[in-house]
């Protein structure tokens, strides 16, 4: 984080600062780790009691106190002894607080952001493009899936005056709150990947996502770029709400940037890198043809930047996964079994490429085996979503299903109904049972998806099997 006092801090974020003789006074100067969670703290660091579903910030303030934390931005004024910045609401004081250290930085004139939505693979471009410009300069990125009003403005706030870029994932779970977390980072450069069903049940469905995504560009100034999927007619046809200026990636020749002659097999997917009249090869090791539209969206935001294509394709070339239990390749050790564990998370349109990958990489002398869980936050689209995968597994000629637990089990039913009931779809209640009957039936030659939603957990199941199968 950049330099500020206490004082400077308590002002930024509207509160009340409560000091004594024990704790730092108002003008001292901190620039530690800001933190949600007190495990996480360090000396010198910037506590920030969120209160939660199952738990509140406040109980542990004194564990972030005993782990260096120097302040604690709070709701109530506890008996610790460590100075406080006391506000009404700790998440939006959390937001306002990044961006004006957001604000402080680019300010400066070196600080470029870059944003990224879309229904899926966020995360993905956001490692992808990150991973090309901490070549070139300073670069702070979202861990893992920090995304939303409370993750983002955490990665924001790891920023300092030496940083070059800030890559900023933004996700949404209603309306309106790309919006904020676009207005709390002001990027350069917005990216929309696509829009899908992901969330559907706090959208109200696929036009109301779309309407959500366009957040994201709607507000950038005249002076940015919106990076745009012209492959995806919702995204297209964003670029009449904004009024920066637009730059399209996908796999048709409209598109300024994107990939050509794309192959996919086991090891990956090659294609030809275009960016406007340059090209460059890319052996893309991130499982899943699906992916490619993620490193072309990186692409194009890095050439925005003014990163060499040659450069783009080459870091590109030596990613080799995704983010951990995204397409995650393990087993192949002496059972030859292939375990791909995709369970992080799971929206029909996550769900169906991750099938069509599991076809595209099983040889005809190979089985094929999909353990899926439950699609979460579809809401009244739930059922039809879950029919339908049941019905691409089938039409894939998918060879094994497997379906855990019981919100799931209707992939189950209607893979039955579609034919596949000799067998060739088991329903389990546990990970525990699944995980029995896959040790029992899985042979030399097999790979095995495992997908689902991150609520269901199934990632843990991945893990497992590729650890026995190691």
């Amino acid at each position: 984080m950049i330099q500020l006092s206490i004082a400077e801090i308590a002002e930024i974020v509207g509160g009340t600062l409560v000091t004594s003789e024990s704790t730092l006074p108002a003008d001292a100067v901190v620039d530690g780790v800001v933190d949600t969670d007190s495990r996480l703290m360090r000396p010198g660091g910037i506590f920030v009691a969120k209160p939660g579903e199952e738990t509140d910030g406040h109980l542990f303030v004194g564990a972030a106190r005993e782990a260096g934390a120097v302040l604690a931005i709070v709701e109530r004024e506890l008996d610790e002894e460590i100075a406080q910045i006391v506000v009404a609401d700790v998440v939006l004081a959390l937001g306002e607080f990044a961006r004006a250290v957001v604000a402080r930085v680019h300010a400066g004139g070196a600080l470029r952001v870059v944003g990224i939505t879309g229904s899926n693979g966020k995360t993905t471009t956001k490692n992808m493009l990150a991973a090309i410009l901490e070549r070139h300069g300073e670069t702070v990125a979202a861990k893992a899936s920090f995304n939303n009003w409370v993750g983002a403005p955490l990665t924001m706030l790891r920023i300092t005056e030496s940083t070059r870029y800030l890559v900023a994932e933004m996700g949404a779970s209603a309306p309106g709150e790309i919006a904020k977390l676009v207005r709390m980072a002001v990027p350069d450069i917005g990216v929309v990947l696509k829009v899908g069903l992901a969330h559907a049940g706090g959208f109200g469905g696929i036009e109301a996502t779309a309407k959500a995504k366009t957040e994201m560009v709607a507000d950038l100034a005249e002076d940015a770029v919106a990076v745009l999927n012209a492959d995806d007619r919702r995204v297209l046809a964003m670029r009449d709400a904004t009024s920066a200026r637009v730059r399209l990636f996908g796999l048709g020749a409209d598109a300024s940037v994107r990939a050509e002659d794309v192959v996919s097999g086991r090891d990956g997917t090659r294609f030809t890198l275009v960016i406007d009249d340059q090209t460059a090869p890319v052996h893309l090791r991130v499982l899943g043809e699906h992916h490619v539209y993620n490193a072309i969206a990186a692409a194009a935001a890095a050439t925005e930047l003014g990163v060499p294509t040659a450069d783009i394709a080459a870091t590109l070339s030596e990613i080799t996964r995704a983010e951990r239990w995204r397409m995650e390749v393990l087993g192949g050790g002496a059972d030859g079994v292939t375990v791909i564990n995709d369970a992080y998370n799971a929206s029909p349109d996550s769900m169906a490429a991750a099938l069509r990958t599991l076809a595209q990489i099983t040889g005809p002398d190979r089985r094929s085996i999909a353990v899926l869980g439950v699609m979460s936050e579809l809401g009244e689209f739930s059922g039809e979503e879950h029919d339908r995968v049941a019905l691409q597994l089938v039409r894939l000629g998918i060879d094994q299903l497997v379906v855990v637990g019981p919100e799931a089990r209707r992939l189950h039913i209607t893979a039955i109904n579609e034919g596949s009931w000799d067998g060739e779809s088991v329903y389990t209640d546990t990970q525990d049972e699944a995980f029995e009957l896959l040790r029992r039936i899985l042979r030399p030659g097999d790979t095995v998806l495992v997908k689902s939603s991150n609520s269901a957990g199934l990632r843990f199941l991945g893990d497992r099997l590729g650890e026995a199968f190691a």
